[in-house]
């Protein structure tokens, strides 16, 4: 802009000189007319030299306010319900569409706690979901419908999402008591209806989803195939279906996909590859962690990418998949059942929850993660370990606490 006005005045003077001037010496002598009235001769010159200093000042004032305004106008036109600060508004989005390059992987709540971290530093997000739920209302929607389970990248959408509370809320209600919808989440029944009007296309009913929730960032699917797990258990004997595993209560000692065959979305591997940090987890390290790494291509692309690559550990064990499990058990897990190192970090709690808490948890079965810290250095990965867990009845990841950890070890 500052070249472009430089031009216009430059040209201006050189094109209509001679007006200029003429206008020049009609203005000056006008001027020197009127402070003539109450100055002397010698000080015209230096009332003519602040009067023009002042109406510099307030021309500079005028275009700042103009420009104001236009950006004022531009934010309201494109989300009328913010209300206040909208430049700044404007200002934060510009700054969030600078943020680095991210990729979440993994599925369940762990990874959508972890995205409303990172939405906060970036609008660069890309969360790779896994699809291996057959449970519940995706479980459901899977026989009915035929399609990918929606459950997971719908949690994941409300998380990046912009939109107004009335419309995340909609999307995260769930019918109770309803006849034949009892169970279904609203979100998964609006995803199943726009993949109806989409003619079967998965990618572009999440891209109308997206705009839907104006989501800071992108939601996909690790793969666009159909595809289950199987287990083979501590006791030799298989398993078929994320649920049955589960439920199985029993030591898992393969994870396969069912098929094996399945193909990765290609944009989550050009994701992968342009990313700056990679996030594997938080999520059940079997069923939502596990998968998408076993997809052929996804360790490939993983190993190949030059991005900080970390671990998020869970900060509880989950019955009937990890159960005892420590922190270097977790890890090691994972880098068992993909047979290659993909990641370099991991993130461990070392906060303790209140004793009131850990009991009620313990009643279900479940312990807090220990942070075995020595083991992981064994292995040859590097640790991040700090108090990560929100202080509520929920013993969770505090996403702000982590996401934060996070940007300051890629130096943001």
């Amino acid at each position: 802009m500052l070249v472009g006005l430089t031009a216009v005045f430059a040209g201006s003077v050189m094109a209509f000189n001679i007006q200029i001037q003429t206008i020049t010496r009609e203005i000056n002598t006008a001027t020197a007319t009127v402070i003539g009235l109450f100055a002397t001769p010698d000080q015209t010159e230096l009332f003519i030299h602040w009067l023009g200093g002042i109406l510099m000042l307030l021309g500079i004032f005028l275009a700042g306010l103009a420009i104001r305004n236009v950006i004022v106008h531009f934010v309201e036109t494109l989300s009328p319900s913010v209300k206040g600060g909208r430049v700044g508004a404007y200002v934060r989005k510009q700054q969030l569409s600078q943020g680095p390059h991210i990729v979440a992987l993994g599925g369940g709540t762990g990874l959508s706690t972890l995205l409303r971290g990172l939405k906060q530093h970036s609008s660069n997000i890309t969360a790779i979901v896994t699809v291996t739920d057959d449970g519940g209302s995706s479980g459901q929607l899977i026989l009915d419908k035929g399609m990918i389970p929606p459950g997971d990248i719908r949690n994941c959408l409300v998380a990046l999402a912009d939109a107004e509370k009335a419309m995340t809320d909609l999307f995260q209600h769930r019918f109770i008591e309803s006849g034949a919808l009892n169970g279904h989440s609203m979100g998964n029944l609006l995803i199943a209806a726009l993949v109806d009007q989409a003619r079967g296309d998965f990618e572009q009913a999440i891209n109308i989803a997206s705009d839907v929730l104006a989501i800071r960032g992108k939601v996909m699917p690790s793969t666009l195939d159909h595809v289950g797990l199987r287990a083979r258990l501590d006791d030799d004997s298989e398993v078929s279906g994320e649920t049955a595993i589960v439920q199985a209560g029993k030591k898992i000692r393969e994870l396969q996909l069912s098929p094996g065959n399945v193909s990765a979305y290609p944009a989550a591997l050009e994701a992968i590859a342009d990313a700056e940090l990679i996030c594997i987890g938080p999520g059940s390290v079997y069923t939502s962690v596990i998968p998408n790494l076993l997809i052929p291509g996804m360790k490939e692309a993983l190993k190949s990418s030059k991005a900080i690559k970390v671990y998020i550990c869970n900060v509880m064990t989950q019955p009937g998949e990890s159960d005892n499990l420590s922190a270097s058990e977790h890890a090691s897990a994972i880098l068992q059942q993909v047979k290659d190192k993909v990641f370099d970090y991991v993130l461990i709690n070392t906060g303790i929850p209140d004793n009131e808490v850990l009991e009620k948890y313990k009643l279900s079965g479940q312990n807090l993660v220990e942070p075995d810290t020595d083991r992981l250095r064994a292995m040859g990965l590097k640790v991040i370990q700090g108090n990560f867990i929100s202080t509520s009845d929920v013993v969770r990841h505090d996403p702000v606490k982590v996401v934060s950890r996070l940007m300051a070890q890629i130096g943001l």
